[in-house]
């Protein structure tokens, strides 16, 4: 392979002979050498797609004033230094300017770090063959030459010539618009020019395998694919946004409008009414309007959810969208699978049936049992060389039981080595296995169906003797065979017979005459959390719903195990087959009588999402089939399984269970939960604050007092905002979570008492601080009797400056303290604990510290006029700014009190 291939190789592939390709690429049917691979990936580069040309650090900073209201800030700067004269307000202005757009470009990266890392938990996997040995890689590790193995339910990983096919069907709507599979084929194309569509021994990169299997070498990798070519064209397009940075955006746009109308109106009250100059009363109003916008709440919000992921990953639970975490909480049904996801997918003996007795796995019995030695003996369960048992789960179960038990399997085969067998076969519900005895005689081990197995039988064993086969045995064989299956238990019956010589390997001869040994009854057992994790589910609301494969009487019993379903609740199980004589208007009706649908295809799954979607409920669904995906992508959470999924459901999901749990699920709902809570918080506090920092100059302005400065404000807007807004979206998940029902379809962030808490909140922290600046002029510090030497306007001004500082500390203190109290909307302070969050302690003290400085430090004090307040000044500002809490906590009682009524 030459450097200067790097570029472009062969574009028709598909008019080659798979020799030529083989001949062109210098690989063969052992693919690549691990070294070959590494060198040409040193030549063409990883297998992905280039993004779009990521923005430098400085040009992220420089976008953080492309704001409207910043620029318009920036403007109103300019404006005070040079109308005004105040350069040391316009120099701080822009300095409280520069340091937002300091964090916001910091809170912008630490969310493209958050998703990126949660690209790179999605990096689909490819088989493929290397060195001569099968072997799993990462497929951005792919190369020309390179020889992948296909199989159903695998993303193509790159643009493959095939070599090898078997039934194989590959859906290529995102190359060809064409949703039908195309069946493959390894005919050698040579009509000049073929449309990608019609080129039928060619796989390309991100279509999808639905049937089948086979064999392809690499040809083309990354952006020399089809797919990569068209992701070429689309590198410059601009991104979408999420409807949840949508609806923040919305929201952003309606404050912002109401703050600007604000704005103007005291602009002209104040110029008009105040006498005060236009430049003053442009620099005040316009950073009333920057101070109050919380344009810092998307960046926020995102690194709520980002910080959300990362939990629930470290919990086995994989968002690949970060909106998902915010639906996740208001989900109110979970349509799970049941096998490997509410059970272990590992089938188990739990019942062994001989002598007319029923034995418990628990129970004493002889491991010599004919019955014990049939199961091992007609079973095709391989050893690997770890000593782990490798072939169908049924089978392994059997061995497993065996080796439990004490049976010594490698020493029987010694003894009666296995000659020759029947394979099992669906419709004859048999296998068989002949073993040669010391004696020269030969044994037949048969299991199978019980029900056909007896009418094969015409003996029994029974306390170590055979005799004839009556038909009392027959009744208590099919009495017991029934008693396990409503256990949920699959049920299979050995046999066996011992005959002189080799027989025919023919079923009519072979399998006739047995004497009937025993049933063993296995399940694949719930996992020991589901049962929790549903009770957990139920208590929040959530109404857990399980959809099988498997028979209704098994589902129906694992469901009941589980607590899904009362036991014998037979009304709330619905089969496939009555699924589809119902229509879809007669099943919307009637949807909520199931919780277990049993027998159902992947096709079900679709109608059983969007009924319960048309009742109005917030659905998970899981998948981990090819055909899962449809429902997958209909489901408000569509849950991928990171185990057995293929690539194409986690591809259609929005999370992606790592342990393929169900309890993993609950757990991803709890997250979910406290993320949107966590929100709430955010945005209560944040519009609270704003709204009490608007109607306070609002309404001074009104009145004619000078309350606040604009630098006040945007001091306070940077330090009491932004570091508590954000350690509240670190707070633990509150006490009784998951004992409230689902917030609804149709809630917001302002749902569940969010938007009165806003207005009172803000209204009373209004009230408090012009209530200190009023108390300040009212009864000053600085009085004639005290200071004689002054003149009126002197001391006017001092008693003004003190008012103002005791205004300014007390607003962004009360934030601080308000702080405290929107750690739950509605519950006690003292209840949910006030210091438990260590990131909210330490964010609550650094904005303290910063709020003291600049009044305490003597030169700061200066820069943003503010004077030394006095112990009785300071006592005023503690005491009013405190009173928010418990104020606060008054008002959250009768809350209680009303809500409990």
């Amino acid at each position: 392979m030459s450097e200067e291939k790097k570029d472009q190789l062969h574009e028709k592939f598909y008019a080659q002979s798979v020799e030529q390709v083989v001949k062109e690429l210098n690989t063969s049917e052992n693919g690549l050498s691990s070294a070959e691979a590494k060198q040409r990936l040193a030549v063409y580069g990883p297998n992905e797609l280039e993004e779009g040309k990521k923005k430098s650090m400085l040009q992220k900073f420089i976008e953080q004033f492309k704001d409207l209201m910043i620029a318009v800030l920036l403007v109103a700067a300019i404006i005070s230094a040079v109308v005004s004269h105040e350069v040391v307000d316009s120099l701080i202005i822009l300095a409280v300017v520069i340091i937002n757009a300091i964090m916001g470009v910091v809170q912008e990266a630490k969310a493209e770090q958050a998703i990126e890392a949660l690209k790179q938990m999605s990096t689909p996997n490819a088989n493929i063959i290397r060195d001569g040995h099968p072997m799993t890689v990462k497929s951005d590790e792919l190369v020309p030459g390179d020889l992948v193995l296909l199989e159903a339910g695998d993303i193509v990983p790159a643009d493959l010539r095939l070599t090898e096919v078997s039934s194989l069907k590959i859906e290529e709507a995102a190359l060809t618009g064409e949703s039908v599979p195309v069946d493959k084929e390894l005919v050698v194309l040579e009509d000049g020019e073929v449309g990608i569509g019609d080129r039928v021994n060619m796989a390309y990169s991100n279509s999808n395998v639905t049937y089948g299997r086979g064999k392809g070498i690499v040809v083309n990798t990354g952006m020399n694919t089809e797919v990569g070519k068209i992701a070429g064209m689309l590198a410059n397009a601009d991104e979408t946004e999420t409807p949840l940075k949508r609806n923040l955006n919305e929201l952003g746009k309606f404050l912002t409008a109401a703050i600007v109308v604000i704005a103007v109106i005291m602009f002209f009250v104040g110029i008009f009414f105040n006498d005060t100059s236009w430049a003053d009363m442009l620099l005040t109003s316009i950073s009333l309007a920057v101070a109050a916008i919380p344009e810092g709440l998307p960046a926020i919000v995102t690194i709520i959810l980002a910080l959300g992921t990362q939990v629930m990953a470290k919990r086995n639970a994989m968002i690949r969208k970060l909106p998902a975490v915010e639906t996740l909480g208001a989900t109110d049904i979970i349509a799970s699978d049941k096998t490997g996801t509410l059970t272990l997918n590992q089938m188990t003996v739990e019942k062994l049936y001989v002598d007319n007795k029923q034995y418990s796995v628990h129970d004493d019995f002889a491991n010599d049992h004919m019955a014990i030695k049939v199961m091992n003996f007609a079973n095709d369960t391989k050893f690997s060389q770890e000593g782990n048992l490798i072939g169908d789960p049924t089978e392994t179960a059997l061995i497993q039981f065996g080796l439990d038990q004490g049976f010594d399997l490698k020493a029987a085969l010694v003894a009666a080595p296995r000659v020759a067998d029947l394979p099992f076969d669906s419709d004859r519900k048999l296998m068989s296995t002949v073993h040669q005895l010391a004696d020269g005689k030969f044994l037949v081990a048969v299991k199978g169906a019980p029900d056909v197995l007896l009418t094969r039988a015409n003996q029994i064993l029974m306390a170590g003797e055979v005799r004839p086969l009556q038909q009392a045995d027959k009744d208590n064989i099919l009495a017991n065979n029934k008693d396990m299956a409503q256990q949920a238990l699959r049920v299979l019956a050995m046999a066996y017979k011992i005959v002189d010589s080799m027989p025919e390997l023919v079923s009519k001869t072979l399998e006739n005459e047995l004497v009937f040994a025993g049933l063993v009854g296995m399940i694949d057992p719930e996992r020991a959390e589901a049962a929790q994790a549903v009770k957990v589910a139920k208590e929040a609301g959530i109404r857990p719903i399980m959809i099988t494969g498997d028979h209704r009487d098994t589902a129906e019993a694992i469901a009941a195990r589980l607590g899904i379903i009362k036991e014998k609740d037979d009304a709330a199980v619905l089969t496939g087959a009555e699924l589809n004589q119902m229509s879809d208007e007669e099943f919307a009706q009637k949807v909520t009588q199931y919780s277990v649908y049993a027998r159902v295809s992947p096709e079900h799954k679709v109608r059983i999402v969007k009924a319960w979607q048309k009742a109005g409920k917030v659905v998970a669904m899981t998948g981990d089939g090819v055909n899962d995906a449809p429902a997958l992508k209909q489901a408000d959470i569509g849950v991928g399984m990171g185990i057995t999924g293929t690539e194409v459901s986690k591809g259609a999901s929005d999370m992606v269970l790592a342990d393929d749990n169900f309890a993993t699920i609950v757990v991803a709902v709890e997250e979910g939960r406290k993320v949107f809570s966590n929100i709430q918080k955010a945005i209560q506090y944040l519009l609270a604050a704003n709204l009490g920092e608007v109607l306070t100059l609002f309404l001074a302005t009104l009145w004619g007092w000078d309350t606040l400065l604009p630098i006040h404000l945007l001091w306070i807007n940077l330090v009491t905002d932004t570091f508590p807004a954000i350690a509240l979206g670190m707070e633990p998940a509150e006490l009784g979570l998951m004992k409230n029902k689902p917030r609804g379809k149709n809630s917001n962030f302002f749902s569940g008492g969010v938007l009165s808490s806003i207005i009172y909140q803000g209204i009373l922290e209004a009230a408090s601080v012009l209530f200190v600046y009023w108390a300040a002029i009212k009864w000053p510090d600085h009085t004639a009797a005290n200071m004689p030497n002054l003149s009126a306007e002197a001391l006017t001004q001092l008693q003004h400056a003190d008012a103002l500082t005791m205004a300014f500390a007390t607003l962004g203190l009360m934030q601080l303290f308000h702080a405290f109290n929107v750690k739950s909307v509605h519950q006690s302070l003292f209840k949910i604990g006030a210091f438990k969050n260590r990131v909210f302690n330490w964010a609550i003290l650094l904005s303290f510290a910063l709020m003291m400085v600049i009044i305490i430090v003597p030169g700061l004090n200066d820069i943003f006029r503010v004077s030394h307040l006095d112990l009785y000044q300071w006592a005023i500002v503690i005491g009013t700014s405190f009173a928010i809490i418990p104020i606060v906590e008054i008002v959250k009682f009768f809350q209680r009190l009303a809500g409990k009524k």
